[in-house]
C-alpha cells in the first residue's frame, strides 16, 4: 500500500522530490510548492462552505483544465457574493442598480470578507493542519485582510521569486458562474512508487469567464500603461496558452459570458485609462479589446516576464516575450473579430 508523502520523514520527502524531479523534469522547489496547493485545494474544498466556493484564475487553468504551462502559485477563489451579503442581494444574484448601490454592496464586502475568513476559512484550515501534524502556519494579509497566507516549511528552494507561501486571495463581489466540479492532482502524481499524494475535488471556474477576466485586466494595463506588483506578466502567458487550447473557440463565441464580466467589471472595478476618462469594458469586449502594450509598459512587462523565466516558474518550452507579444494580437484580433461577426 501506498504511503502518504507527508507521512514520510523529512529525509525521504527530500528523495521523493528528487525523484520525481528527475522523472519530470520540473524544479524541486515547484513540485513541492504545488503538492502544498493541492493539499490546501483538497482541505477547502471539503469543508462545510465548499460549494459557495470557486476556484478561478491561472491556477486553476494549470491545474485543472491542463491548458497553461505555468507554475501557478497562488490560490484565487470566489466566496459568492448572495452567501456574503444575502441581505443585500437576495437569494437570486442581480447586479447593482446604480453607482450608490454598487458602493454600498462593496464596503458590505470589504467589511464582512475579512471576518468570514478568519472566523470560517482560518480555523478550519488551522485544525486541519493539527489533525495531519503539519508544520505550516496561517497568517492573514493584504491591505483589505483578504488573503490568507500558508507558510510552509519548505524542504526545496528556488532563486526566491518562488516562496514557501501558498496564498490564498479571496473575492466576494461575484457569484463564481459559471463554474463545474474538476479533479485535482499534484505533479508529481504517479511518478514516485509506492507514494502517494494529495487530490481535490474543487467547483472551477469555466475557462470563458476567465479568459474575458484576464482580457479586460491586461486591457486595463495597456490602457494605463502602468504594472501592478510582480507576476502580472502571467496574465499574457495565460491568454496566449487559452488561444492554443480546444477552448479557445467557444470562448471567444461566448458572447453572454464576454459581457457579463464586462458589466461586472463596469460596476465594480471601474478605472481610468492614462488620459483620466473610464474605460468602457462593454466597448473592450465588442470588439475593441487592447492587449498587447507599447513603451515604457511593453518594456515593464518584458522585465517581469524575464523574472519569472529566471525561477523556471515557465513548465516547458515558453515563449520568448517578442513571441509572447505577437501570440496576444493574434488572441486580440480573433476575439475582436469574433465580437464584430
Amino acid at each position: 500500500m501506498a504511503e502518504h508523502y507527508f507521512a514520510l520523514s523529512r529525509d525521504d520527502q527530500n528523495e521523493v522530490l528528487e525523484q520525481a524531479r528527475a522523472k519530470t523534469g520540473r524544479p524541486s522547489h515547484l513540485l513541492e510548492k504545488d503538492l502544498w496547493v493541492v493539499w490546501t485545494l483538497g482541505t477547502l474544498f471539503e469543508s462545510p462552505f465548499a460549494s459557495d466556493l470557486t476556484f478561478k484564475g491561472g491556477t486553476s487553468l494549470s491545474k485543472a483544465y491542463n491548458i497553461i504551462e505555468r507554475f501557478s502559485e497562488d490560490i484565487d477563489l470566489t466566496y459568492d457574493i448572495r452567501k456574503l451579503i444575502p441581505d443585500l442581494t437576495g437569494e437570486e444574484y442581480f447586479l447593482p442598480a446604480s453607482r450608490s448601490q454598487a458602493s454600498k454592496w462593496s464596503k458590505a464586502v470589504r467589511d464582512r470578507l475579512p471576518d468570514w475568513i478568519g472566523s470560517t476559512v482560518q480555523p478550519h484550515l488551522q485544525a486541519a493542519l493539527e489533525r495531519e501534524r503539519l508544520g505550516a502556519t496561517l497568517e492573514i494579509a493584504g491591505a483589505e485582510h483578504d488573503t490568507l497566507q500558508l507558510h510552509y516549511p519548505a524542504i526545496k528552494q528556488g532563486t526566491g521569486y518562488v516562496s514557501p507561501v501558498i496564498t490564498l486571495e479571496f473575492g466576494g463581489r461575484a457569484t463564481g458562474e459559471p463554474h463545474g466540479v474538476l479533479p485535482i492532482t499534484c505533479d508529481m502524481a504517479g511518478h514516485v512508487d509506492g507514494v502517494s499524494f494529495p487530490q481535490a475535488l474543487p467547483q472551477v471556474m469555466g475557462v470563458a469567464r476567465t479568459f474575458w477576466e484576464k482580457a479586460t485586466a491586461t486591457h486595463v494595463y495597456c490602457a494605463q500603461g502602468r504594472i501592478r506588483g510582480e507576476r502580472y506578466a502571467r496574465h499574457w502567458h495565460d491568454l496566449a496558452a487559452i488561444m492554443r487550447s480546444e477552448h479557445f473557440d467557444a470562448v471567444i463565441a461566448d458572447r453572454a459570458v464576454a459581457r457579463e464580466v464586462a458589466e461586472h467589471k463596469s460596476w465594480f472595478f471601474s478605472e481610468k485609462a492614462a488620459d483620466n476618462k473610464t474605460i468602457n469594458y462593454t466597448f473592450a469586449v465588442l470588439g475593441a479589446l487592447r492587449i498587447v502594450p507599447e513603451g515604457a509598459a511593453r518594456e515593464a512587462l518584458a522585465a517581469d516576464y524575464a523574472t519569472m523565466l529566471e525561477d523556471e516558474v515557465m513548465v516547458g518550452d515558453a515563449l520568448p516575450f517578442d513571441e509572447l507579444m505577437q501570440a496576444c494580437a493574434q488572441v486580440q484580433a480573433r476575439a475582436n473579430a469574433a465580437a464584430r461577426t
